[in-house]
């Protein structure tokens, strides 16, 4: 069942974080609603404006309503991943997504709350909720490339002004974590004095973490025994996902994880037999695995097991 973002953040805040798990093929959407369905939480299936054009934007929406209809248990909401003002339009206009993210975090502080703004009006005039950025992660995600030396966190006095003046229904900070799977080096780590400082200001409005990938490293291990080369290579510590859910973050972002799974499994499967030439062995493989990390990623946002809790507070 697609519910409204806004609903599961309701209940979430303060207790646990939603896993928000972006998704580009079938594989991908079969193991998400396993992982979700087996360890009982509810979930927010994030669609990046790439996976949007991956092949066309009414495959992977039909992709997902059909998944709803295969688990009609499942409670789930549908979220636009760094949407810029003409793909937040359209998919506000399509009538299937619970929330919109527009990243206008590249800009001047004034021009992302209009922009946030203008966003933020027509959405909720159609009942869609809006995810804006302040602060800028560095690393890589699809479009959105940010050279380390321009990233900055994000300020807790600016947060409070921002979100008043641009009404968003959500704030994705920059609280030290990046995109892609190098995320760390050395002993950095998340800076919960800047959740603090925004919860002190906005006391019960829902925050959001992107660049949240573990990026486990027995996966980096074994990706480059089969054959990769991915050196130095470091994500968020997941047993930090549920302190920061504990001071307001009521969304996690977590994508690079599931493309080291998709990446692991395969190049262990054609290593492994060479003779091979059929995609759906190593599909089955994959969507396997990744339910297993859903799962375990779940337990660890505190999520696993809410999902009768979700569905009485929804009635």
């Amino acid at each position: 069942m697609i519910v409204a973002t806004k609903q599961l953040f309701a209940h979430a805040y303060g207790k646990y974080a939603l896993g928000a798990y972006n998704i580009n093929n079938l594989e991908q959407a079969m193991g998400l609603f396993t992982g979700n369905m087996d360890s009982k939480a509810p979930f927010i299936i994030q669609i990046s404006k790439g996976a949007r054009s991956y092949t066309n934007k009414l495959m992977l929406e039909a992709i997902i309503r059909t998944a709803d209809q295969i688990w009609p248990e499942a409670i789930f909401a549908v979220h636009l991943d760094h949407g810029d003002e003409a793909t937040c339009y359209d998919c506000i206009d399509s009538g299937f997504y619970s929330s919109v993210m527009i990243d206008g975090s590249h800009l001047p502080l004034e021009e992302n709350i209009a922009v946030t703004k203008r966003v933020v009006e027509y959405a909720h005039a159609r009942g869609v909720s809006v995810e804006a950025e302040l602060g800028q992660l560095g690393g890589v995600e699809e479009h959105v490339v940010v050279d380390e030396k321009n990233a900055h966190l994000t300020n807790p006095e600016e947060a409070e002004y921002f979100i008043k003046e641009s009404g968003c229904d959500s704030l994705a900070c920059a609280i030290g974590t990046s995109h892609g799977a190098y995320k760390f080096s050395g002993s950095q780590g998340i800076h919960f004095e800047i959740l603090d400082g925004i919860r002190e200001r906005c006391p019960g409005f829902p925050l959001v973490m992107h660049g949240s990938s573990s990026v486990p490293q027995d996966e980096v291990e074994r990706i480059n025994a089969a054959g990769g080369a991915l050196k130095g290579a470091k994500g968020v510590d997941a047993n930090q996902y549920l302190p920061a859910a504990q001071k307001g973050v009521t969304k996690i972002n977590i994508d690079t994880d599931g493309r080291l799974v998709w990446c692991r499994v395969h190049r262990e499967f054609f290593r492994d037999k060479p003779d091979n030439f059929d995609l759906r062995p190593p599909g089955k493989v994959f969507m396997a695995e990744y339910a297993k990390f859903i799962a375990s990623r779940n337990e660890l946002l505190g999520s696993a097991g809410k999902l009768d809790e979700v569905r009485a507070f929804l009635k």
